[in-house]
């Protein structure tokens, strides 16, 4: 389908979302380096797309040359770091994240539900699986929770996962971690 004047480049399989992971860690098309899209589109005195494409060029030139730069910097990076990956760096992987990551994640939320049950009175526990399989990790008396790391705020998959409960943050720190319940504020 063509709309204003675009038609779809044909991108061969998996390498559109390869670039699209890519530049996510390379930051190639940050309003800092291509401008900020959706002001520049409706900035642009032109409603059709040849002149908007010239206008844009004229604005910033340099723009698609350092979004490449940057992007294939960090290709390079990664296609470095893929020959390292063989089925032993691929099985630790797996077991890092199957074995080790779920079991310190449960005990985690564990101590988390029952510090906030101690601080509020309130019945805690984890989620049921299916409960968990709505994307439910515990309970604050009635309140359905997610128990996610800081780090989960910046992570690349959170764009497109829908949190369904609120939200309580922990960081790791000194041998013990630190919550942040901003999101429960006036429900407990």
């Amino acid at each position: 389908m063509e709309v204003a004047g675009y038609e779809p480049k044909p991108f061969p399989k998996y390498t559109a979302s390869f670039l699209n992971l890519i530049n996510r860690w390379a930051r190639g098309t940050a309003a800092k380096v291509v401008g900020q899209m959706s002001d520049e589109v409706v900035k642009c005195p032109h409603r059709d797309y040849e002149s908007w494409r010239k206008w844009y060029l004229e604005r910033h030139p340099e723009a698609i040359e350092n979004a490449s730069k940057l992007i294939t910097k960090k290709l390079n990076e990664v296609k470095e770091s893929t020959d390292k990956i063989d089925e032993d760096l691929v099985r630790m992987w797996i077991e890092d994240l199957v074995i080790d990551k779920s079991f310190w994640g449960i005990k985690v939320q564990e101590a988390i539900l029952q510090r906030l049950g101690k601080m509020t009175g309130k019945k805690c526990r984890l989620a049921t699986k299916e409960e968990e399989s709505k994307g439910i990790d515990g309970f604050i008396g009635d309140i359905p929770v997610q128990i996610k790391p800081d780090t989960y705020k910046t992570a690349s998959n959170v764009k497109t996962e829908k949190l369904r409960a609120r939200t309580i943050y922990y960081a790791k720190k000194d041998g013990d971690f630190t919550v942040d319940t901003r999101e429960l504020e006036g429900r407990l």
